[in-house]
């Protein structure tokens, strides 16, 4: 089963994980992702291409049931404006055993991180700009493909 939303509601970390919490499962894995308060930053702000991001996340999800053998996949990413400590992206696997849970959540957060189209607006008191990608997601990307 593969989960894949888009969304402004806040992320209800209970009731995705119920979703992915099977008796047919030895392991499930999670990362939840939070807004940081970096340097003073009161709001981020992420936009999306509706359709071609659900996509993206859709071929991540079935790259990854596909390596790993997983009985569940989820991502959930917030959009629209968000406030530092708020939840923005939750990633899930489930998998008969640990090792294939664990990889396969990092797999899908750092492919996330750099193959789906979003993009992040940061406000600090009444400046904002706009965020530029980080070449250490890239990094983390690429150790897949070696």
């Amino acid at each position: 089963m593969i989960r894949i939303l888009v969304s402004v509601a806040p992320i209800d970390l209970a009731g995705e994980m119920a979703r992915v919490e099977r008796q047919d499962v030895g392991a499930v894995a999670s990362f939840c992702g939070l807004v940081r308060a970096d340097d003073g930053v009161d709001q981020l702000e992420l936009e999306h291409y509706p359709g071609a991001t659900e996509a993206a996340l859709d071929r991540i999800a079935h790259e990854a049931v596909e390596r790993w053998s997983l009985q569940a996949a989820t991502i959930v990413h917030r959009v629209g404006p968000m406030r530092p400590g708020e939840r923005i992206v939750l990633v899930a696997a489930a998998a008969p055993h640990r090792r294939d849970a664990l990889d396969a959540c990092a797999y899908l957060i750092d492919r996330l991180k750099t193959d789906a189209p979003f993009w992040k607006r940061e406000t600090r008191g009444d400046e904002a700009r706009w965020v530029e990608a980080r070449e250490s997601d890239t990094n983390a990307a690429e150790r897949w493909t070696q």
